[in-house]
């Protein structure tokens, strides 16, 4: 599988740890220690979920090497939905008028976007789609309670848009050659992290028990990766991890026996931007990569679940 190209969009409003002093009486100092954010994105009044994975799409429209309605397959990814029957997917559909093409919506937490590139995987295996959009977009501020001090003051709002083909397009397309998921649903305390629309919103109850969680899975995850590879840790360019907690990455950094610099992150300015945030920072950084690179995306949702993909440039 084979990426043909990507956009984002992030909303330009930002929200400083400052801000949060006054209402759930956490200050910058702690937050930032704590976490590694000291400002996060924020969707507009106008903005929700769909619009700004539309927004996406369009940033990434340019450098598709064909026409959008050659796209046979649409998948949104989301666990922050604006809309559960119009869904992300079906709405994409109809502002690019993309006829023909199926539209389905995927959530697993925040491992939702890697979830949906293993979707696309086996319709490509199963000759049922060639040419395919994954859209992965979070509205967390939708759903948070700022006043709420265990995690009201972790969310961001982002989106991506993939293009991915089962055959290479272009000459120098990078090709997703391996993905790894894992439902983890029985481990832990349950939930670690929900939302609850219609009573409670966007929690999480207790943040230990996914730092724990999240620390070792992830790790695995990257192991479990390169050995189907046939790789060393040595062999990867860059890790790009799921953005929840500084701290986390830092640990997994320590675990690989990795250099802080081979972690890419945003997570210091865009805060926690959910299953948007590891591809978010890929689309970010893609002009960085060179030929010869390989690149390892990994996951933790909150369900849980975990998961990961290596690209290679």
């Amino acid at each position: 599988m084979y990426i043909n190209s990507t956009g984002f969009y992030i909303p330009s409003n930002r929200v400083h740890n400052d801000y949060f002093l006054g209402i759930n009486g956490l200050t910058d100092e702690w937050i930032f220690r704590r976490t590694g954010i000291r400002t996060r994105s924020k969707a507009g009044m106008n903005e929700n979920t769909h619009t700004m994975g539309i927004e996406a799409v369009k940033n990434a429209i340019p450098k598709l090497p064909y026409p959008i309605n050659e796209v046979d397959l649409i998948i949104g990814a989301s666990y922050s939905p604006f809309d559960t029957v119009a869904t992300l997917a079906h709405d994409v559909q109809r502002e690019f008028n993309i006829e023909n093409a199926k539209a389905v919506y995927i959530s697993t937490a925040c491992s939702s976007f890697i979830n949906a590139v293993e979707i696309a995987e086996g319709y490509f295996a199963m000759g049922k789609a060639s040419k395919a959009l994954i859209v992965c977009s979070e509205h967390n501020t939708a759903y948070s309670d700022e006043k709420d001090s265990k995690a009201g003051h972790l969310w961001g709002d982002a989106a991506v848009a993939f293009f991915v083909s089962k055959e290479k397009q272009t000459a120098r397309e990078p090709e997703i050659a391996d993905i790894y998921t894992c439902g983890l649903g029985h481990i832990g305390k349950s939930p670690g992290v929900y939302l609850r629309p219609r009573t409670e919103g966007l929690r999480m109850p207790d943040g230990k028990d996914v730092y724990k969680y999240a620390c070792k899975y992830m790790y695995k995850a990257v192991n479990q990766i390169i050995a189907k590879q046939n790789c060393t840790i040595d062999d990867i360019s860059y890790i790009i991890p799921h953005q929840a907690n500084i701290r986390i990455i830092n640990l997994i950094a320590l675990q690989l026996k990795l250099p802080d610099e081979r972690f890419l992150n945003n997570i210091e300015e865009l805060g926690n931007t959910g299953s948007a945030s590891s591809p978010l920072v890929l689309a970010q950084n893609y002009n960085r990569f060179k030929s010869g690179d390989k690149v390892v995306l990994v996951v933790f949702g909150g369900g849980y679940s975990t998961g990961g993909c290596i690209i290679r440039f």
